[in-house]
Protein backbone atom coordinates (compact mmCIF):
# COMPACT_ATOMS: atom_id res chain seq x y z
CA UNK A 1 0.00 0.00 0.00
CA UNK A 2 1.83 3.13 0.79
CA UNK A 3 3.53 4.84 -2.08
CA UNK A 4 1.88 4.25 -5.42
CA UNK A 5 -1.79 4.09 -6.29
CA UNK A 6 -4.27 6.93 -6.39
CA UNK A 7 -6.86 4.80 -4.60
CA UNK A 8 -4.64 4.72 -1.55
CA UNK A 9 -4.42 8.47 -1.34
CA UNK A 10 -8.05 9.00 -2.26
CA UNK A 11 -8.93 6.70 0.42
CA UNK A 12 -8.10 3.11 0.47
CA UNK A 13 -10.31 0.29 -0.67
CA UNK A 14 -12.78 2.40 -2.58
CA UNK A 15 -16.29 1.00 -2.16
CA UNK A 16 -17.99 -0.58 -5.14
CA UNK A 17 -21.59 -0.07 -6.18
CA UNK A 18 -23.43 -3.16 -5.07
CA UNK A 19 -25.80 -3.68 -8.00
CA UNK A 20 -24.96 -4.73 -11.53
CA UNK A 21 -21.30 -3.91 -11.14
CA UNK A 22 -21.88 -0.18 -10.68
CA UNK A 23 -18.83 1.49 -9.07
CA UNK A 24 -18.33 4.92 -7.60
CA UNK A 25 -15.51 7.21 -6.55
CA UNK A 26 -17.36 8.19 -3.42
CA UNK A 27 -17.88 5.78 -0.60
CA UNK A 28 -20.92 7.03 1.24
CA UNK A 29 -23.65 9.58 0.78
CA UNK A 30 -24.50 12.00 -1.97
CA UNK A 31 -21.84 14.62 -2.56
CA UNK A 32 -23.27 17.96 -1.45
CA UNK A 33 -25.85 18.57 -4.13
CA UNK A 34 -27.79 21.76 -3.62
CA UNK A 35 -31.42 21.57 -2.53
CA UNK A 36 -33.80 23.64 -0.50
CA UNK A 37 -32.85 23.25 3.15
CA UNK A 38 -35.31 21.80 5.60
CA UNK A 39 -37.77 20.43 3.08
CA UNK A 40 -39.97 17.76 4.64
CA UNK A 41 -39.37 14.16 3.64
CA UNK A 42 -42.23 12.92 1.48
CA UNK A 43 -44.24 10.04 2.98
CA UNK A 44 -44.85 6.96 0.86
CA UNK A 45 -47.73 5.05 2.34
CA UNK A 46 -47.61 2.12 -0.07
CA UNK A 47 -44.10 1.08 1.02
CA UNK A 48 -44.04 -1.60 3.73
CA UNK A 49 -43.16 -0.05 7.08
CA UNK A 50 -41.53 2.97 5.48
CA UNK A 51 -42.53 6.61 5.28
CA UNK A 52 -39.60 8.30 3.51
CA UNK A 53 -38.45 8.20 -0.10
CA UNK A 54 -34.78 8.52 -1.12
CA UNK A 55 -33.65 11.35 -3.42
CA UNK A 56 -35.32 11.10 -6.82
CA UNK A 57 -32.06 10.70 -8.73
CA UNK A 58 -30.45 8.21 -6.34
CA UNK A 59 -28.52 5.43 -8.03
CA UNK A 60 -27.02 2.29 -6.47
CA UNK A 61 -23.46 3.56 -6.77
CA UNK A 62 -24.21 6.58 -4.55
CA UNK A 63 -24.82 4.30 -1.55
CA UNK A 64 -21.61 2.27 -1.92
CA UNK A 65 -22.48 -0.25 0.78
CA UNK A 66 -20.43 -3.01 -0.85
CA UNK A 67 -16.68 -3.21 -0.15
CA UNK A 68 -13.83 -4.49 -2.23
CA UNK A 69 -11.98 -7.28 -0.38
CA UNK A 70 -8.54 -6.37 0.97
CA UNK A 71 -5.75 -6.79 -1.57
CA UNK A 72 -3.43 -9.81 -1.08
CA UNK A 73 -0.42 -8.90 1.02
CA UNK A 74 2.71 -10.48 2.38
CA UNK A 75 2.27 -11.74 5.92
CA UNK A 76 3.87 -9.61 8.60
CA UNK A 77 4.77 -6.70 6.32
CA UNK A 78 3.22 -3.45 7.63
CA UNK A 79 2.59 -0.67 5.13
CA UNK A 80 2.10 3.08 5.23
CA UNK A 81 -1.47 4.10 4.44
CA UNK A 82 -1.73 7.67 3.14
CA UNK A 83 -5.13 9.35 3.32
CA UNK A 84 -6.39 12.84 2.54
CA UNK A 85 -9.43 14.18 4.39
CA UNK A 86 -11.00 17.60 4.04
CA UNK A 87 -13.86 19.18 5.95
CA UNK A 88 -16.53 21.26 4.24
CA UNK A 89 -19.78 22.71 5.56
CA UNK A 90 -22.36 22.14 2.81
CA UNK A 91 -25.89 20.86 2.20
CA UNK A 92 -26.39 17.22 1.20
CA UNK A 93 -29.55 15.48 0.02
CA UNK A 94 -30.66 12.83 2.50
CA UNK A 95 -34.20 12.09 1.25
CA UNK A 96 -36.57 13.10 -1.54
CA UNK A 97 -36.62 16.91 -1.78
CA UNK A 98 -34.90 17.01 1.60
CA UNK A 99 -31.62 18.80 2.21
CA UNK A 100 -29.53 18.54 5.38
CA UNK A 101 -27.17 21.33 6.49
CA UNK A 102 -24.19 19.01 6.88
CA UNK A 103 -20.60 19.33 8.01
CA UNK A 104 -18.80 16.74 5.93
CA UNK A 105 -15.60 14.79 5.48
CA UNK A 106 -14.80 14.95 1.76
CA UNK A 107 -18.24 16.28 0.88
CA UNK A 108 -20.21 13.29 2.12
CA UNK A 109 -22.01 11.86 5.16
CA UNK A 110 -20.65 9.53 6.44
CA UNK A 111 -17.05 10.25 5.47
CA UNK A 112 -14.90 7.89 3.37
CA UNK A 113 -14.00 4.45 4.65
CA UNK A 114 -10.44 4.09 5.89
CA UNK A 115 -9.03 0.56 5.80
CA UNK A 116 -5.72 -0.87 7.01
CA UNK A 117 -4.27 -3.99 8.55
CA UNK A 118 -3.24 -4.14 12.21
CA UNK A 119 0.27 -2.74 12.52
CA UNK A 120 0.07 -0.55 9.41
CA UNK A 121 0.96 3.13 9.83
CA UNK A 122 -1.79 5.63 9.07
CA UNK A 123 -0.59 8.97 7.71
CA UNK A 124 -3.68 11.19 7.48
CA UNK A 125 -3.70 14.79 6.30
CA UNK A 126 -6.66 16.99 7.26
CA UNK A 127 -7.67 20.30 5.68
CA UNK A 128 -10.37 22.39 7.34
CA UNK A 129 -12.30 24.20 4.61
CA UNK A 130 -15.13 25.08 6.98
CA UNK A 131 -16.02 28.31 8.75
CA UNK A 132 -15.31 27.10 12.30
CA UNK A 133 -12.67 24.99 14.08
CA UNK A 134 -12.78 21.22 13.49
CA UNK A 135 -10.44 18.28 14.09
CA UNK A 136 -10.07 14.51 13.64
CA UNK A 137 -10.25 11.90 16.41
CA UNK A 138 -9.89 8.16 15.73
CA UNK A 139 -11.10 5.50 18.13
CA UNK A 140 -8.83 2.57 18.94
CA UNK A 141 -5.34 2.58 20.47
CA UNK A 142 -2.67 5.12 19.50
CA UNK A 143 -0.05 7.54 20.81
CA UNK A 144 -1.83 10.13 22.94
CA UNK A 145 0.05 12.86 21.05
CA UNK A 146 -1.97 11.86 17.96
CA UNK A 147 -5.35 11.85 19.72
CA UNK A 148 -6.69 14.71 17.61
CA UNK A 149 -8.47 16.84 20.20
CA UNK A 150 -6.65 20.04 19.25
CA UNK A 151 -8.82 22.37 17.14
CA UNK A 152 -7.80 23.02 13.53
CA UNK A 153 -8.82 26.59 12.61
CA UNK A 154 -10.67 27.50 9.42
CA UNK A 155 -8.33 27.11 6.41
CA UNK A 156 -5.92 25.30 8.71
CA UNK A 157 -4.28 21.90 8.21
CA UNK A 158 -3.15 19.07 10.48
CA UNK A 159 -1.43 15.71 10.11
CA UNK A 160 -2.04 12.55 12.13
CA UNK A 161 0.45 9.67 12.19
CA UNK A 162 -0.53 6.56 14.12
CA UNK A 163 -0.37 2.78 14.06
CA UNK A 164 -3.64 1.03 13.14
CA UNK A 165 -4.57 -1.07 16.17
CA UNK A 166 -6.21 -3.11 17.53
CA UNK A 167 -7.86 -4.99 14.69
CA UNK A 168 -11.58 -4.40 14.56
CA UNK A 169 -14.05 -1.70 13.59
CA UNK A 170 -13.52 1.86 14.80
CA UNK A 171 -15.29 5.17 14.14
CA UNK A 172 -13.50 8.40 13.42
CA UNK A 173 -15.11 11.80 13.93
CA UNK A 174 -14.61 15.45 14.66
CA UNK A 175 -14.18 15.97 18.41
CA UNK A 176 -14.20 19.76 18.50
CA UNK A 177 -16.41 21.40 21.14
CA UNK A 178 -19.31 21.15 21.41
CA UNK A 179 -18.71 17.58 20.21
CA UNK A 180 -22.40 16.68 20.06
CA UNK A 181 -23.00 19.47 17.56
CA UNK A 182 -20.22 18.27 15.25
CA UNK A 183 -21.43 14.67 15.35
CA UNK A 184 -25.05 15.62 14.74
CA UNK A 185 -24.00 17.55 11.62
CA UNK A 186 -22.36 14.48 10.07
CA UNK A 187 -18.62 14.67 10.79
CA UNK A 188 -17.87 10.96 11.19
CA UNK A 189 -16.78 7.88 9.29
CA UNK A 190 -15.55 4.30 9.59
CA UNK A 191 -12.08 2.80 10.04
CA UNK A 192 -11.72 -0.93 9.36
CA UNK A 193 -8.56 -2.54 10.78
CA UNK A 194 -8.14 -6.07 9.45
CA UNK A 195 -6.50 -8.73 11.64
CA UNK A 196 -2.95 -9.87 10.77
CA UNK A 197 -4.39 -13.07 9.36
CA UNK A 198 -7.35 -12.27 7.13
CA UNK A 199 -10.88 -13.19 8.08
CA UNK A 200 -12.54 -15.88 5.93
CA UNK A 201 -13.65 -14.72 2.47
CA UNK A 202 -17.10 -13.11 2.51
CA UNK A 203 -19.30 -10.61 0.70
CA UNK A 204 -18.52 -7.49 2.73
CA UNK A 205 -20.95 -4.63 3.32
CA UNK A 206 -20.51 -1.42 5.32
CA UNK A 207 -23.57 0.06 7.03
CA UNK A 208 -23.44 3.32 9.01
CA UNK A 209 -26.68 4.46 10.64
CA UNK A 210 -27.26 8.23 10.75
CA UNK A 211 -29.93 10.54 12.09
CA UNK A 212 -30.70 13.92 10.53
CA UNK A 213 -32.04 16.85 12.55
CA UNK A 214 -33.46 19.00 9.77
CA UNK A 215 -34.73 21.94 11.83
CA UNK A 216 -32.12 22.17 14.60
CA UNK A 217 -34.50 21.31 17.44
CA UNK A 218 -32.36 18.46 18.83
CA UNK A 219 -34.59 15.71 17.41
CA UNK A 220 -33.99 13.72 14.25
CA UNK A 221 -36.71 13.85 11.62
CA UNK A 222 -35.05 11.43 9.17
CA UNK A 223 -32.78 8.36 9.50
CA UNK A 224 -30.76 6.52 6.92
CA UNK A 225 -28.06 3.96 6.20
CA UNK A 226 -24.92 5.32 4.54
CA UNK A 227 -26.27 8.84 4.44
CA UNK A 228 -29.53 8.27 2.56
CA UNK A 229 -33.03 7.62 3.87
CA UNK A 230 -34.83 4.83 2.05
CA UNK A 231 -31.88 3.95 -0.17
CA UNK A 232 -31.67 0.25 0.58
CA UNK A 233 -35.46 -0.01 0.41
CA UNK A 234 -35.30 1.10 -3.20
CA UNK A 235 -32.05 -0.72 -4.01
CA UNK A 236 -31.68 -3.93 -1.97
CA UNK A 237 -28.16 -5.14 -1.23
CA UNK A 238 -27.63 -8.13 -3.50
CA UNK A 239 -25.70 -11.14 -2.14
CA UNK A 240 -25.48 -14.76 -3.34
CA UNK A 241 -27.80 -17.15 -1.49
CA UNK A 242 -25.93 -19.48 0.84
CA UNK A 243 -22.64 -17.55 0.86
CA UNK A 244 -21.07 -15.77 3.82
CA UNK A 245 -22.01 -12.09 4.27
CA UNK A 246 -20.01 -9.84 6.59
CA UNK A 247 -21.52 -6.50 7.67
CA UNK A 248 -19.41 -3.76 9.25
CA UNK A 249 -22.07 -2.06 11.36
CA UNK A 250 -21.67 1.37 13.01
CA UNK A 251 -24.21 3.49 14.90
CA UNK A 252 -23.52 7.22 14.57
CA UNK A 253 -27.04 8.50 15.32
CA UNK A 254 -26.90 11.63 17.45
CA UNK A 255 -29.73 12.70 19.77
CA UNK A 256 -31.06 9.13 20.25
CA UNK A 257 -29.60 7.09 23.14
CA UNK A 258 -29.49 3.74 21.30
CA UNK A 259 -30.22 2.14 17.96
CA UNK A 260 -30.31 -1.47 16.84
CA UNK A 261 -29.94 -3.73 13.80
CA UNK A 262 -32.50 -6.47 13.22
CA UNK A 263 -32.44 -8.98 10.36
CA UNK A 264 -35.67 -10.74 9.35
CA UNK A 265 -35.93 -14.51 8.80
CA UNK A 266 -32.31 -15.29 9.82
CA UNK A 267 -29.83 -15.01 12.69
CA UNK A 268 -26.24 -13.77 12.66
CA UNK A 269 -22.97 -14.07 14.56
CA UNK A 270 -21.99 -10.90 16.46
CA UNK A 271 -18.37 -9.82 16.89
CA UNK A 272 -18.59 -6.89 19.29
CA UNK A 273 -16.32 -4.07 18.03
CA UNK A 274 -14.78 -6.65 15.70
CA UNK A 275 -11.86 -7.18 18.08
CA UNK A 276 -12.35 -10.94 18.38
CA UNK A 277 -12.16 -13.74 15.83
CA UNK A 278 -14.75 -15.86 17.64
CA UNK A 279 -18.35 -14.62 17.91
CA UNK A 280 -19.78 -13.19 21.11
CA UNK A 281 -23.29 -14.44 20.42
CA UNK A 282 -25.79 -15.66 17.82
CA UNK A 283 -28.91 -13.51 17.58
CA UNK A 284 -31.20 -11.62 15.22
CA UNK A 285 -30.91 -8.16 16.84
CA UNK A 286 -27.94 -6.24 18.21
CA UNK A 287 -28.27 -2.95 20.12
CA UNK A 288 -25.63 -0.22 19.91
CA UNK A 289 -25.17 3.08 21.73
CA UNK A 290 -23.74 6.04 19.82
CA UNK A 291 -20.31 5.21 18.27
CA UNK A 292 -20.71 1.53 19.22
CA UNK A 293 -20.12 -0.95 16.44
CA UNK A 294 -20.11 -4.62 15.60
CA UNK A 295 -19.23 -6.99 12.79
CA UNK A 296 -22.09 -9.38 12.01
CA UNK A 297 -21.88 -12.45 9.77
CA UNK A 298 -24.63 -14.58 8.27
CA UNK A 299 -25.73 -16.67 5.30
CA UNK A 300 -29.10 -16.25 3.63
CA UNK A 301 -30.08 -19.85 2.85
CA UNK A 302 -32.63 -19.34 0.10
CA UNK A 303 -33.38 -16.77 -2.59
CA UNK A 304 -35.60 -13.90 -1.55
CA UNK A 305 -35.67 -10.52 0.17
CA UNK A 306 -34.63 -10.29 3.83
CA UNK A 307 -35.62 -7.07 5.58
CA UNK A 308 -33.29 -5.23 7.98
CA UNK A 309 -33.96 -2.18 10.16
CA UNK A 310 -33.49 -0.70 13.64
CA UNK A 311 -36.03 -2.05 16.12
CA UNK A 312 -36.66 1.53 17.18
CA UNK A 313 -39.74 1.80 14.98
CA UNK A 314 -39.57 5.57 14.46
CA UNK A 315 -36.12 5.10 12.88
CA UNK A 316 -37.31 2.35 10.55
CA UNK A 317 -40.42 4.27 9.55
CA UNK A 318 -38.44 7.46 8.85
CA UNK A 319 -35.94 6.02 6.42
CA UNK A 320 -33.84 3.25 7.99
CA UNK A 321 -35.55 0.15 6.59
CA UNK A 322 -33.77 -1.82 3.86
CA UNK A 323 -33.41 -5.24 2.25
CA UNK A 324 -30.80 -7.84 1.52
CA UNK A 325 -31.70 -9.64 -1.71
CA UNK A 326 -30.36 -13.22 -1.84
CA UNK A 327 -29.98 -14.11 -5.52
Amino acid sequence: MGSSSVSRRDLLRIGAGFAAGVSTAMLFGLRGRAASAGSPARPRAESYGHGVEPPADLNPGALAGRLYPPAPRKAGAPEVIDADLWIAEQPVLVARDTSFAAWTFNGQVPGPILRAREGDRLDISLRNLGARPHNLHLHGRHDVAEDGWQPVPPRGEARYRLVAEPFGLHPYHCDASPAAEHLSHGLYGMLIVDPPRARPPAHEVALVLSGFDLDGDGHNEVYGWNGVAGGFERYPIKVPAGELVRVYLLNMVADDPVASFHLHAETFDVYRSGTRLTPDERTDVVTLAQTERAIVEFRLPRRGRYMFHPHQRHMAERGAMGWFAAV
